[in-house]
């Protein structure tokens, strides 16, 4: 009996393992994915400043106006909330 009751926790160990192993891997994919993001992002924002300069100009103004209202009027991060 105990020599089965050992068996299951080698398995039950085995299987945290894999746990452990998808979340790490699970990680590392949202990482590499950010980056791919960030990486087409700037190319599509250079390739854009090479053909036309004046709407590459026009859009990062629009984005910075976009992220300077979003950080004036959002609220921070550890603000109590109210019910």
């Amino acid at each position: 009996m105990e020599r089965l009751l050992q068996y299951l926790d080698d398995l039950d160990d085995l299987y945290g393992m894999v746990g452990l192993i998808n979340e790490r891997l699970r990680r590392f994919i949202y990482t590499l994915f950010s980056y791919l993001i960030l990486s087409a992002g700037a190319i599509a924002g250079a390739w854009l400043a090479m053909l036309r300069p004046q709407l590459a100009l026009a859009t990062s103004i629009l984005l910075f106006v976009v992220l300077l209202y979003r950080s004036v009027t959002a609220r921070p991060a550890n603000w109590p909330q109210t019910a």
